[in-house]
């Protein structure tokens, strides 16, 4: 049953969903300044072209009226379609899971120890309420409401997310994991998620992402901030499954402490368009920045991906590595960043792109831009556009493989580098889902 849905965006509409959430007057006043800049701002002047009517797309929707740390207690539709897709299971490999489904975060769990470190590990909404201290010292400070247009409709619409916040000197054994699920036509979710690593301490965060295939566009706008502090590190890995009518424009950004480690692992399988380029701000001296990237473009979507490296502090060092695979008229581009300022002496950046192209309908470009503001520093850029060798297809065959299959294992072979930075069993579900897709 639907308890509230909220279609079109005006100021009231904004007040609605704010005053059914039960906010503090700040984070409304945040809403309202943020969707006066959604109007001024233009789309996004590169990339693919967005086609969206914003008065049809649904901002806010609910069939839970609240936050479950328990599976019988969610309806057993809900319950049974997210089985299907293996959440249920997954979660006995987690120190602590979230799961949204539409625009809320309907069951949230951790284990008991986390809570005895004072680990915080929770939906956007309670965050806000309940840690209103550490929300206002960095909600909304290094992905502004101004940095685009869809950071600006995320921050007048957001709705759900993680709160996730590392005490210092603390370690989890494994994971947290959100799991995003859009379920309708039309349908918009506007996610937001926050998360500090305190110095000291360390944290492997999981996302994952699907909808079910519909006519109709819809919209995944989310924003993430991770903050990490010194001698930290963060590991952020995504793969994302969203349907084919589902247009996925999303701004992340992390700001790195001295000697903190932040690492995008970012898959990108599904949707219409995507266009998600993760950041790291390298601000303090001998801090560190990776991403390592998949994109499979297939008929009728634009994979446009990559990642940028800013770096500020000395002896800062990045690396992007992007795997890019196009077939059946797909466009799988890179587009990413490297800055290194004048500040930044003695850094590094490296940055590899290399693209399978399987057949003559499907096209790649690599769009980089590249920049040493000093001379004590270096980058390095290589990029490979290739197609299947023949010579590859005959050896596999020759050993009593047929070509679909050993298609299959050269592909494997190709994005090997991202797979091996994910859990075992992430890994196994990413195997399922390329073979779907390819």
């Amino acid at each position: 049953m639907i308890l509230v849905e909220i279609k079109g965006l005006n100021q009231e509409k904004i007040k609605e969903i704010s005053n059914y959430k039960q906010e503090d007057s700040w984070v409304l006043d945040y809403r309202i300044k943020s969707y006066e800049l959604f109007q001024k701002l233009e789309n996004p002047s590169f990339g693919p072209k967005i086609h969206l009517d914003f008065s049809k797309i649904i901002y806010y929707k609910t069939q839970e009226d609240s936050m479950k740390n328990d599976w019988n207690q969610i309806s057993c539709s809900i319950r049974d379609e997210l089985a299907s897709v293996g959440v249920l299971e997954s979660e006995k490999h987690l120190d602590g899971m979230g799961v949204q489904y539409e625009s809320e975060v309907i069951y949230h769990n951790m284990l008991e120890e986390l809570e005895k470190k004072h680990v915080i590990f929770t939906s956007m909404e309670e965050g806000l309420k309940k840690y209103p201290e550490i929300a206002k010292k960095y909600f909304g400070k290094i992905v502004s409401n101004s940095d685009n247009k869809f950071a600006a409709l995320n921050s007048s619409v957001f709705s759900g997310g993680s709160f996730i916040y590392i005490p210092p000197h603390t370690t989890l054994d494994r994971p947290l994991q959100s799991y995003f699920r859009i379920n309708s036509r039309s349908m918009g979710q506007f996610e937001r998620t926050l998360i500090i690593v305190d110095d000291d301490s360390s944290l492997h965060y999981i996302e994952g992402c699907t909808a079910p295939n519909y006519s109709e566009s819809s919209l995944h706008a989310a924003v993430v901030e991770i903050y990490v502090g010194k001698n930290s590190k963060c590991r952020y890995s995504t793969v994302q499954n969203w349907a084919t009518n589902v247009n996925n424009l999303v701004t992340k950004r992390a700001l790195v402490d001295t000697n903190g480690v932040m690492e995008w692992i970012d898959g990108n399988i599904g949707s219409l368009t995507t266009m998600k380029y993760p950041c790291c701000v390298l601000k303090g001296d001998n801090s560190s920045g990776t991403c390592i990237t998949i994109s499979v473009a297939s008929k009728n979507q634009e994979q446009d991906t990559g990642a940028k490296m800013i770096h500020l502090g000395k002896n800062t060092k990045s690396t992007i590595i992007s795997k890019s695979i196009a077939r059946n008229g797909g466009n799988a581009t890179y587009r990413g960043k490297v800055d290194i300022k004048e500040s930044a002496e003695n850094s590094s950046a490296m940055v590899k792109c290399d693209t399978l192209i399987l057949d003559e309908l499907s096209k790649s470009d690599t769009i980089p831009v590249n920049i040493c503001r000093n001379n004590t520093s270096n980058i390095e850029h290589e990029a490979t556009v290739s197609k299947i060798s023949g010579e590859k297809l005959f050896y596999l065959m020759s050993r009593g493989l047929d070509q679909e299959k050993a298609t299959e294992l050269i592909l494997l072979g190709f994005i090997e580098k991202f797979r091996e930075e994910l859990p075992m069993e992430y890994a196994v579900e990413l195997n399922q889902l390329l073979k779907k897709n390819l």
